[in-house]
């Protein structure tokens, strides 16, 4: 539809307006037509979109790492485990004269975030690592770790990633006393183990990571498969709180046995931790399109832990340049519906999804929209909007997700960049990632383009409001 042109004010005025919403609910809803930006409007251009496999992803050094295994009617099954180097209380630590275990807890502290069925039990199991990851150089994300048959730990318990609790904390020379802890889940492990392991090492072997690594190896920490849905818990290793906790007794010449509490850190920058993650799609409607690249489909997905992604492009839109003339985009929305029935509990829809693109080299980029920059070295682009207003965000509302992609197409249709690949992908909330996440679980279905849509019809459509340029 065509409007009338405007004087340069009133085009302004609309500028300012779309630039300056804070509200993401509101993107993509209607407009007072007394303030909208006035022009052509097309809401037909073809789109399309392909489910692709993600790529594997490195795993040291993540904000979270993710345990847990997820039965998922639409998504198959999804199992991830956790690879931890344990390493020295302290250089040259020393245990004291016959030292005797009274207990052993591998403590792992919950980095927020929880995805699956909090109501049901979940039984973690450790094991002795077979590979010393200090000496590694590859922590891929598909990667299976060689560990023990025999289990040192394990624990049955409901997940709490949000709940603080109390724990006896032992001072030495002092009465024991009650601390509150951050969320944590702490998994018993095999005194004689930890004896014969950690606390009967030698002074040699205590001497420094180096050498207690090369000779203690390291845990993995592996969930069963649950009951019914599952779900994934995800934990934060960069801290200090998280190790494996030997409580023990030893002599002191003056007063007799004395209780020592030392933690062996379990700690991403002193020494590798890993994901290992295995998706099966077998039987679902998944596995189809993933073998037919070529076929469009009514819905594709989003899936993180380094699962699927969705590669979309805009076939058409040269041929409407060339049909038209040049333009001006005022304003350009991918405006993309959930699709019905697919975020039933406990698989919520994904609350954020990522949009970026591929440079001349196959690497990813932010678009120019969504570039706000992360230093000096890497200030992003001029034109970059605020989070909220570029998108990404779930509608509860609309049931939509809205990019705001106005550059992005400019620089399209321009001839300025070219669209070597624009790609959907997962994200988490909190930390905007254009590149494979393992640091959050929720998935996503969508709609895609449909030529002759109806009443009903779940969608991803791109509305573009334009001005030719005489």
């Amino acid at each position: 539809m065509k409007f009338k042109k405007l004087d340069l004010l009133t085009l302004l005025i609309g500028l300012f307006f779309f630039a300056s919403c804070e509200n993401t609910s509101t993107i993509g809803l209607e407009v007072d037509p007394s303030i909208a930006i006035k022009g052509t409007l097309v809401d037909t251009l073809t789109i399309s979109s392909r489910t692709i496999k993600e790529e594997v992803t490195q795993t040291r050094s993540q904000v979270r790492y993710p345990l847990g295994f997820l039965n998922d009617p639409i998504f198959g099954t999804t199992e991830a485990n956790l690879a931890l180097s344990v390493n020295v209380t302290s250089e040259g630590y020393s245990f004291g004269t016959t030292p005797e275990i009274d207990s052993a807890v591998l403590v792992l502290n919950y980095g927020g975030e929880f995805y699956g069925d909090s109501t049901i039990n979940y039984t973690v199991n450790v094991h002795q690592l077979d590979v010393n990851l200090a000496r590694e150089n590859s922590f891929l994300s598909n990667k299976i770790w060689p560990y023990q048959s025999t289990s040192i730990g394990t624990k049955t318990a409901k997940i709490y990633p949000n709940t603080r609790f109390k724990v006896l904390d032992i001072v030495t020379g002092k009465p024991d006393t009650l601390r509150t802890v951050l969320p944590q889940i702490r998994i018993p492990l095999n005194k004689t183990f930890i004896q014969n392991n950690i606390v009967n090492a030698s002074t040699e072997i205590l001497r420094n990571n180096p050498n207690f690594t090369r000779f203690f190896k390291g845990l993995y920490v592996k969930i069963n498969q649950p009951t019914g849905s599952g779900g994934v818990m995800f934990f934060d290793l960069t801290g200090a709180n998280s190790g494996v906790y030997i409580y023990y007794k030893r002599q002191n010449t003056t007063t007799g046995r004395d209780t020592i509490a030392a933690n062996f850190p379990i700690n991403s920058s002193l020494n590798p931790t890993a994901a290992s993650i295995q998706h099966n799609y077998t039987g679902t409607a998944i596995a189809t399109q993933l073998s037919n690249p070529n076929v469009q489909y009514p819905v594709t997905y989003i899936q993180p832990l380094a699962g699927l992604r969705n590669k979309i492009s805009f076939p058409h839109l040269s041929k409407f340049v060339a049909s038209v003339g040049k333009i001006a985009i005022n304003k350009a929305e991918l405006i993309i519906d959930l699709s019905a029935g697919t975020n039933v509990a406990p698989f919520t829809q994904a609350p954020r999804i990522a949009l970026y693109r591929y440079d001349i080299a196959d690497r990813r980029k932010n678009i120019p929209d969504g570039d706000i920059g992360t230093s000096q070295l890497e200030p992003g682009d001029r034109r970059a909007l605020p989070p909220n207003v570029f998108g990404g965000y779930f509608n509860s509302l609309t049931r939509q997700y809205v990019f705001v992609i106005t550059s992005y197409l400019q620089d399209i249709v321009s001839g300025k960049t070219e669209d070597y690949g624009t790609f959907l992908g997962a994200t988490p909330l909190k930390e905007y990632q254009i590149f494979p996440t393992i640091s959050t679980g929720a998935r996503t279905v969508i709609g895609s383009y449909k030529k002759n849509p109806v009443a009903g019809d779940h969608l991803m459509k791109l509305n573009v409001y334009y001005t030719k340029i005489d």
